[in-house]
């Protein structure tokens, strides 16, 4: 009498689960690959950028100015490879990105939006605009969108007091704004 084997196989969750393990590896070895593609590319635009001011050290704001401006904030890797080429400790790098507001250590988004909350913006109504702002955005001041498009923070004064309440957007001040009208300078922003 001929016994036979029965071929094991394995459930079909477990071989689906298998697969979609090996396909996750495939995804997390590209994105860390293209991870590393985007931070190179970052960085020779940072090379540049020193190369351009000669590695000055008395050059240090501006070297930061143009990489803040580039990126949209100061990465890290930026930063360590200043105070390598220029020959200044990171802490001091550090302080003087700290110290200027201009300076963010976080990703910012594409379209910077400002709310006045100064006194005279207040008295006219900015509490009520920053609600307006907040809702349309879905974020807080301080915060940046998932999808890093907008970037929200207050201000004391921007200047144009007798415009207020303000809302700035880039570079574009908008006076008092209706909630219709601060949908449409949301909309607009590519």
């Amino acid at each position: 009498m001929e016994i036979k084997r029965r071929k094991r196989s394995r459930p079909s969750s477990v071989s689906s689960s298998v697969d979609n393990d090996s396909k996750s590896s495939e995804i997390k070895v590209h994105r860390t690959q293209e991870n590393k593609r985007q931070t190179d590319q970052k960085l020779d635009k940072t090379r540049e950028i020193v190369d351009k001011y000669g590695a000055d050290k008395t050059t240090l704001i501006q070297i930061l100015l143009e990489i803040q401006r580039e990126n949209r904030w100061l990465p890290r890797d930026a930063l360590q490879y200043i105070s390598e080429k220029l020959d200044i400790p990171l802490s001091q790098v550090y302080r003087v990105a700290t110290f200027y507001t201009a300076f963010s250590l976080i990703p910012q988004g594409r379209h910077h939006v400002c709310v006045c909350i100064g006194t005279a913006c207040h008295v006219r109504g900015s509490p009520r605009l920053l609600d307006l702002v907040t809702n349309n955005l879905n974020i807080t001041p301080g915060e940046t969108s998932p999808d890093h498009k907008f970037t929200l923070s207050t201000v004391n004064c921007l200047g144009c007091c007798a415009l207020g309440p303000v809302l700035q957007v880039d570079s574009e001040y908008h006076g008092n704004p209706s909630s219709e009208e601060v949908k449409k300078i949301v909309a607009g922003c590519d």
